[in-house]
């Protein structure tokens, strides 16, 4: 092995309950700064280790997710260097991460190049939020001070590039939540499958996420639940966008920190850390998939697909090696599209999260696959030699970021994305046009947040087959009940512009 060689030589999670006897209301700084320093003590300890750590990096808050974004307790300006003072770290690095639940992953992917490269000598990888105190204390009357001046330097990435297009935007698909509902049932559609049907097939993905969710420590929920439990619509879990009952989807009340230190192994036997704690990177990709609107195949994520067959193929192994996964899950789709794409079948007896998955360990942000990556960690150096796969989402179907894991020694190879995202690129987009006229339905979502019901179509126009999105009338409940009442997947529509240039349905039929 090269002395080169990346390797993960730490992890640490921190976390709180509201409801915990030590309850302590931490901001996001404090959480994460004490994950990283659980990271330091899990490789060796923290006054060995953090003096050589010349880079941290730090994953994006929720709360500062965007220019406009106001921190209500106030915030670090210096994030990453907020958390390196926590544990008496000085590097010469700080990077802040752009949006996206693909971070953590990408991150560890792109510092082990620069260590291999023999840039960077001990990088720690952190992030945390403490969304839950936000909302208990502001629903108490209660503020905090969390506004820290750290100063020095700082590579903020920016926010990214905007994943949702006006189209979506316009017609009130604005949230992961309506356009992933948008995603799910264009796949029910794609199945051939009813509410009923498909809502109990999502259940039994997740039932089992729950009983790993139950043993975790640093679950922000311990229930367990049965499939049926999760696709009965109650007063506890009622429809939030059709087809999701709320303990489908990711749990952003969540108070989590998590991190990660990755060094060379020279660098890691110089400094005293038993080979005990070395997990290696076998094999890693990021792939970028196009705007919702302009994938041909609105139920599918063929990049994330792409991605994990390259990781896989750079780590020399196939689905049938892995041991362990964990599979981003902040909806169902985007878990089942993975593991569909893998030819993993649904009774494979392989759980598919490490930590019991978004909506039940929590969703930490843009940080949760952080706490993914410490989880399987642990599960590695507890089976030495097996193989584990993390899968990192982003945006709506947006970004994946793969990455294999074993406590194999393996020799450190160059990765490469480019021709994986040219081949993505290339693909065709369908035409797409104003809703005017008459059209059949690709797929929909009603969205039961606000005080009525509101629905959202995406569906080809009947002269040309362009695709076009609409919207129900605020002023017209009828379109809306229909919509609740029949199946709308493949209904034929009419439609008009109203004033504001959005796409209105003015009535649905059902197909025949």
């Amino acid at each position: 092995m090269s002395d080169r060689t990346p390797v993960i030589i730490g992890v640490g999670e921190a976390s709180e309950r509201i409801d915990a006897a030590d309850y302590g209301a931490l901001s996001p700084a404090d959480l994460a700064g004490r994950a990283a320093g659980a990271a330091c003590e899990d490789a060796l300890s923290t006054a060995a280790l953090a003096p050589h750590i010349d880079l941290i990096a730090a994953i994006r808050q929720f709360e500062v997710s965007h220019a406009a974004a106001v921190a209500p307790f106030g915030r670090a300006d210096n994030f990453p260097r907020a958390v390196a003072r926590r544990i008496g770290a000085d590097p010469a690095q700080a990077i802040l991460e752009p949006v996206g639940g693909q971070g953590p992953q990408h991150l560890v992917s792109e510092l082990a190049g620069r260590i291999g490269a023999g840039e960077v000598g001990m990088a720690l990888i952190c992030g945390a939020e403490a969304i839950s105190t936000v909302r208990h204390l502001t629903s108490r009357g209660e503020s905090r001070d969390w506004a820290e001046t750290v100063g020095g330097q700082l590579e903020d990435r920016g926010y990214g590039d905007p994943l949702l297009t006006a189209d979506l935007a316009q017609h009130g698909a604005r949230t992961p939540i309506s356009v992933y509902a948008l995603a799910e049932n264009a796949r029910r559609g794609r199945l051939g499958l009813d509410r009923e049907a498909y809502r109990l097939e999502m259940a039994r993905l997740f039932a089992p996420f729950t009983r790993v969710a139950a043993v975790n420590p640093h679950a922000m929920s311990r229930e367990i639940y049965s499939a049926e439990d999760l696709a009965a619509i109650t007063a506890a879990n009622r429809l939030t966008s059709d087809p999701y009952p709320r303990r489908m989807v990711a749990r952003d009340q969540a108070n989590q920190g998590a991190a990660v230190l990755i060094t060379s192994v020279g660098r890691a036997r110089e400094l005293g850390v038993a080979e005990d704690r070395f997990v290696y990177l076998h094999g890693a990709a990021d792939a970028r998939e196009r705007a919702v609107i302009e994938r041909q195949d609105l139920s599918g994520y063929p990049a994330a697909v792409l991605a994990a067959r390259r990781a896989l193929a750079v780590a020399g192994a196939a689905a049938a090696d892995i041991d362990f996964f964990d599979l981003y899950s902040c909806f169902p789709i985007a878990v089942s599209n993975v593991r569909d794409g893998l030819g993993l079948s649904p009774d494979d007896p392989r759980p598919l999260t490490v930590t019991g998955g978004l909506p039940y360990f929590g969703g930490a942000g843009n940080n949760y696959s952080m706490h993914a990556i410490a989880s399987m960690v642990r599960a590695l150096r507890a089976k030495p030699g097996a193989l584990g796969f993390v899968g990192a989402n982003g945006g709506f179907l947006s970004k994946y970021s793969v990455g294999v894991y074993s406590t194999t020694p393996r020799p450190w190879g160059s990765l490469d994305n480019a021709p994986l995202q040219a081949e993505i690129d290339a693909w065709p987009t369908p035409a797409i046009a104003p809703g005017v006229g008459e059209g059949v339905v690709e797929t929909y979502t009603v969205d039961y947040s606000g005080p009525a019901p509101k629905g959202v179509i995406i569906g080809a126009l009947s002269n040309g087959g362009a695709r076009f999105v609409a919207m129900t009338d605020s002023d017209d409940d009828a379109v809306v009940q229909s919509m609740i009442a029949l199946d709308p997947l493949g209904a034929r529509v009419t439609l008009e512009l109203n004033e504001k240039g959005r796409a209105i349905i003015r009535s649905i039929t059902p197909s025949v």
